[in-house]
């Protein structure tokens, strides 16, 4: 199995623009999914065209411009730190179509993609129109941003979340996996975890696990870096003293969250 996490890599700046991270079906173990993320500064510029693929383009932190040679959205993010845990601006763009990520202030740009096969309309992703919930209790909570949910149609394959846990709360928890394609009772989504820890030196633990241990991996996780998940249960502790965040991608087969719990522990879900 190829290492399942990525460190962030920085010194290769171009123009204002510095890749991250660049997470590809040809240097990870991902089918369905590929992630980016990009820092720009002021007036520098991302482009990129788009072959059988979709993109959502997230507006991380600071301010952009989003185009995709016919609609504009200016002045996208609504943060400079994702600890302000307000929800922020997306755009969707998909096939056959090329972009450009402007930056209007130093940004952080996260690319969420996935395989597509239909072009569909380009659409922003307004603060607004996050759905935002709470999840959990006792020391399983956490804050979650939807920002492209399976409820949402104007999308081929892509599912992509916020989350925020609690100082020494669990996440992603009990384990729950989504690697099997029987449904309606689990789907199969591949999925990525970008991590941001608060304070910035802090640390969370993340275990990527399959049922007959094959793949088994427990790693300490860093602020910025990438967590692959190819298949497996794959829950998050966060220490005490700080905060996690982390924005998932999702994308397989069919475009529908359905996951499994580990047995030995869903009896977590049911205490009084």
């Amino acid at each position: 199995m190829a290492n399942l996490i990525r460190k962030p890599q920085t010194g290769c700046s171009n123009e204002g623009v510095t890749i991250v991270h660049n997470v590809t079906e040809e240097n990870s173990p991902l089918k369905y999914v590929e992630f980016k993320v990009v820092d720009l500064k002021p007036g520098a510029k991302y482009a990129e065209t788009l072959p059988k693929k979709e993109v959502c383009v997230v507006a991380l932190t600071g301010k952009i411009n989003v185009s995709d040679g016919e609609q504009t959205f200016e002045n996208l993010g609504t943060r400079e730190s994702v600890f302000e845990k307000k929800p922020t601006d997306s755009a969707y763009i998909s096939n056959d179509r090329t972009f450009e990520v402007v930056a209007v202030s130093d940004a952080r740009v996260v690319l969420c993609y996935s395989l597509s096969e239909k072009q569909l309309p380009t659409r922003l992703i307004k603060a607004e129109d996050n759905g935002i919930e709470q999840r959990g209790k006792y020391n399983n909570k956490r804050l979650v941003h939807n920002i492209l949910t399976d409820q949402d149609d104007f999308a081929n394959n892509l599912l992509v979340v916020e989350v925020y846990t609690e100082s020494g709360n669990w996440s992603s928890y009990p384990p729950h996996k989504h690697d099997q394609d029987n449904l309606p009772h689990e789907s199969f989504l591949e999925e990525t975890y970008y991590h941001e820890m608060n304070p910035r030196q802090g640390f969370v633990f993340q275990r990527v696990y399959t049922d007959d241990r094959v793949l088994d991996e427990t790693m300490t996780v860093e602020n910025g870096d990438v967590v692959l998940v190819p298949a497996g249960y794959h829950p998050v502790a966060v220490p005490d003293g700080y905060e996690s965040y982390y924005l998932n991608v999702m994308a397989g087969p069919t475009r529908i969250w359905k996951f499994h719990n580990e047995p030995a522990h869903e009896w977590i879900l049911d205490r009084k």
